[in-house]
């Protein structure tokens, strides 16, 4: 383990309009003024403050659905391409502030300055997708069984679309539902991490930007900031017929139950315990580079990371000893140097979770082949750094069971193929998974029914590293959501099935005779 610290210099948010102090309510390039509490951005690199931002409160925020519902009655009238015109401009946006704009993920998240570019370009990859789907939105024709009648389905915008999003991918997440959203003829509202308000504000003047250009209506998109309680008034509300919200599975619950009790939509993507398993028959040097990255990337907080790895015992000694030396050369520090792999976790909160899931391992009766430890000194002043561990454990622990939002990763013997897919099918969540094997039939395995149990499967690659043309998401306590690619874009549309009479005469279904 190895520290390079440099000074950090803050150019990045001037080049993005950013402020001392900002108004953290958006109707679109309005920005409103709010009696809520100034919010503050820490980053979690050197513990400095990066700006502040007033909360929304409750006349604001009324002022902002209020905005959103008179855009939506013209957006949605407006041709699905010219829509998919404006989400394409606002991608060659963002690739001009791809380097200010991924500088700041990265100061205010913590994540590696190759991944907050990375989390840039998937904002660019998936306003691509949608471009391209503004052009389908496909419904399907029928055959009907009366004569002289025609019957299909076509889809039809929602309305307002609720985004709330977690601080781990404090940007790219947000554009995954927006740029389909706004395709689909939706308009969005944006509730950000309270933890990274600073990237929300920047994205929302970058989109102003575009509605400028192209003299669009206030209230395609909108922006909150606070706490949980704005949250809740987004949830509670009945003119938003869909909350997306991405975050902890405690937290799911709870925006799932109060959704439902008004019959909303949502769309979760909470939690993920990933594993990968690790056959004999697998290629060690790729096995090493997928967990490593897994388990390591983004401080172990995204909610693909890798937490256990479930390893053949034939060749667990010697995967035990790759990752070891491996860990060993992680260089930790300042992520916006690009010398280093790892950067801190987002807060002290979250130091305190990784600490007590290491007390937690050794109380189960685990043990470390990397020991964890909150890192000091030079360069880890903020108190956000620690030591990526290892820890030698039984799939049945407890705390394995459970989701820490940390670099700790769990090894786990097997000696057979299905008792390996039993134990990564047997926690609680189910995003992703992953198996590293150059055996066709353990393949196909895996990707069976019998196999996996997750919503994403994945054979010689990681559980880290979606790409946007397929649907995300996964099963059990993940939520059941699906966002970016595929036909995700159905879960921001309501389905309509019509039948048209072009004959002369009315016969009713099912043979049913109605004579007057």
């Amino acid at each position: 383990m190895s520290v390079t610290a440099t000074a950090t210099s803050l150019d990045f948010l001037e080049a993005l309009g950013l402020e001392a102090e900002n108004k953290g309510t958006a109707t679109g390039s309005t920005w409103l003024d709010s009696s809520g509490e100034s919010l503050s951005s820490l980053s979690p690199v050197d513990g400095e403050l990066i700006g502040k931002v007033q909360a929304t409160d409750a006349a604001a925020y009324e002022a902002v659905i209020q905005k959103a519902q008179e855009a939506f009655s013209i957006w949605r009238t407006t041709p699905a391409p010219k829509r998919g015109e404006m989400v394409r401009q606002y991608g060659e946006k963002l690739r001009q502030y791809k380097e200010p704009l991924g500088k700041l993920v990265s100061y205010e998240m913590g994540k590696s300055l190759q991944e907050g570019y990375g989390e840039v370009q998937e904002m660019i990859d998936i306003c691509d997708f949608a471009v391209g789907l503004s052009r389908q939105l496909y419904g399907l024709t029928m055959h009907s069984e009366r004569p002289n009648h025609r019957m299909y389905e076509q889809w039809h915008p929602l309305g307002i679309v609720g985004i709330i999003s977690a601080f781990n991918f404090p940007v790219a997440v947000w554009c995954w539902n927006s740029a389909i959203a706004w395709v689909c003829g939706d308009v969005c509202i944006w509730k950000p991490s309270e933890k990274t308000p600073m990237t929300a504000v920047a994205c929302q003047k970058i989109f102003n930007e575009v509605a400028a250009e192209n003299d669009l209506p206030e209230g395609i998109s909108c922006l909150f900031n606070g706490d949980y309680t704005v949250g809740e008034m987004m949830t509670k509300d009945k003119r938003i017929p869909l909350i997306s919200a991405t975050g902890s599975t405690r937290m799911g619950r709870k925006v799932g139950t109060v959704v439902a009790e008004r019959l909303g939509r949502t769309l979760l993507e909470l939690g993920g315990n990933n594993a990968i398993i690790v056959s004999p028959n697998a290629d060690l040097k790729m096995t090493l580079i997928g967990a490593v990255f897994g388990a390591v990337g983004t401080c172990g907080q995204r909610c693909t990371s890798t937490r256990r790895l479930i390893i053949h015992e034939s060749v667990y000694d010697e995967v035990k000893q790759n990752l070891v030396n491996a860990y060993g050369q992680l260089s930790i520090g300042d992520p916006l140097n690009s010398d280093n792999h790892v950067g801190p976790l987002i807060d002290k909160d979250s130091v305190n979770a990784y600490l007590h899931s290491i007390e937690k391992i050794k109380e189960a009766g685990g043990t470390f082949a990397v020991e964890g430890k909150v890192l000091d000194g030079e360069g880890y002043e903020s108190g956000c750094y620690v030591q990526p561990c290892i820890a030698e454990v039984k799939n049945d622990y407890a705390i394995v069971q459970h989701e820490t939002f940390a670099p700790i990763l769990y090894l786990i013997k097997y000696s057979d193929l299905n008792e390996a897919i039993a134990m990564q099918n047997d926690v609680p969540q189910g995003l992703s998974s992953a198996i590293m094997t150059q055996n066709m039939r353990e393949m196909e395995l895996f990707l069976s029914s019998a196999g996996s149990d997750c919503g994403i499967a994945n054979v010689n690659i990681g559980t880290s590293g979606a790409e946007i043309g397929g649907a995300f998401g996964g099963e059990k306590e993940t939520g059941g959501g699906r966002e970016s690619g595929s036909d995700a874009w159905k879960a921001y549309m309501r389905r309509q099935t019509n039948t048209i009479n072009y004959g002369n005469d009315l016969p009713l279904a099912q043979g049913i005779e109605f004579n007057l």
